[in-house]
C-alpha cells in the first residue's frame, strides 16, 4: 500500500508536468487562416474594402497586426509606413501592381496574400472599370493610413 504522503507528493509532481505537456502540445498546433469567398463591398469606399479584405491580416490601422497575422508564414508588412520606406513618397504604382498581380516572395515560399485583381474582378462582375475604381479607392485609403 502506498503511503498517503508519497501519493500526494507524486500527484503534486505530476500535475505541473501534465500542464507543461498540454502547453507544449497546444503551442505545436498550427494556426490556420480560414479562407472564405470574397464578398462584395462598395467600390466607392476604400475604407470599407480595406476593412473587409485587408484588415484581418494588416490590422485596422495597417500596422500588420490583424487577428490573422500570427497564423501566416510571414508577418504582413506595416502598410502605414509604405511612404516612409519609399523615401517619403507613397509608392502608388507598386501598391497597384501588388493589388493587381499579388506579391512574389521566392525566398520565403509562396505568398499568403491573395492576388486581388481576379478577386475584385469577380465581385465587380468582370467590369474592368469597376476593378480599377476599387483598386484606386483602396490605394487612396492606404495613403490615408500613412504615419505622419
Amino acid at each position: 500500500m502506498v503511503q498517503p504522503t508519497l501519493r500526494n507528493f507524486a500527484l503534486a509532481l505530476s500535475l505541473p508536468l501534465i500542464l507543461v505537456g498540454l502547453a507544449v502540445a497546444q503551442e505545436n498546433q498550427q494556426k490556420v487562416v480560414k479562407k472564405a469567398p470574397v464578398t462584395a463591398t462598395s467600390a466607392a469606399s476604400g475604407a470599407e474594402m480595406y476593412k473587409q479584405y485587408c484588415a484581418a491580416c494588416h490590422g485596422k490601422e495597417g500596422k500588420g497586426d490583424g487577428p490573422a497575422a500570427t497564423a501566416l508564414k510571414q508577418s504582413p508588412p506595416d502598410l502605414s509606413t509604405l511612404a516612409k520606406r519609399h523615401d517619403g513618397k507613397f509608392p502608388e504604382d507598386f501598391v497597384s501592381s501588388v493589388l493587381h498581380f499579388g506579391v512574389s516572395a521566392p525566398a520565403h515560399g509562396s505568398s499568403d496574400m491573395p492576388t486581388w485583381g481576379p478577386l475584385l474582378s469577380a465581385v465587380s462582375s468582370a467590369d474592368k472599370a469597376q476593378v480599377e475604381l476599387r483598386i484606386s479607392n483602396l490605394i487612396r485609403h492606404l495613403k490615408s493610413l500613412q504615419a505622419k
